[in-house]
C-alpha cells in the first residue's frame, strides 16, 4: 500500500465507524435500551472504532483515531440536526458527540493497553526460561 494512503487509512476507518455507530445510534438499530431513551449506554459503543482504527494505523495509533472522531462529530452533528428527529437540544447533542470522541479514544488506548499487556508477557516468558 502507498505510505501516503497508509497514513489516512486510520483516520478514515475512525471517521466512517464513528458515523456509522451514530447513525445506527439514532436510528435505534443497537439494542433496546437505546429506544427507551438512554443514550448514555450506547457511548460504549463508541470504543468500537477506536479500537478498530488503532489496530489499522501503523503509528499513531492514538492520534489518528481521535483526529478521525474529530473530523466526524461535526457531521454528525449537521446530520442529526438536518435529518434526523431529535429530542435533544443543541448544546446536549454537542456534548454527547463530545463525550463520543472520548470514548472512541478510550477504545485506541484499551488497544495500545492491551498491546503492552500481550509484550510484556512475551518478555517474561523469555526470562523465565
Amino acid at each position: 500500500m502507498h505510505r501516503r494512503a497508509q497514513r489516512w487509512l486510520g483516520i478514515v476507518c475512525c471517521f466512517v465507524l464513528f458515523i456509522l455507530v451514530f447513525l445506527s445510534l439514532h436510528l435505534h438499530i443497537m439494542g433496546r435500551f437505546i429506544a427507551s431513551g438512554h443514550y448514555e449506554l450506547g457511548l460504549l459503543f463508541f470504543l468500537f472504532p477506536g479500537a478498530v482504527a488503532s489496530v489499522i494505523c501503523k503509528g499513531d495509533k492514538v492520534v489518528k483515531p481521535l483526529v478521525g472522531a474529530m473530523l466526524a462529530s461535526p457531521l454528525c452533528l449537521l446530520i442529526a440536526h438536518l435529518f434526523l428527529p431529535t429530542s435533544r437540544s443543541l448544546w446536549q447533542e454537542i456534548a454527547w458527540l463530545l463525550s463520543a470522541v472520548f470514548w472512541s479514544s478510550l477504545g485506541s488506548l484499551c488497544y495500545l493497553l492491551f498491546i503492552s499487556f500481550r509484550e510484556w508477557v512475551r518478555g517474561n516468558k523469555k526470562t523465565d526460561l
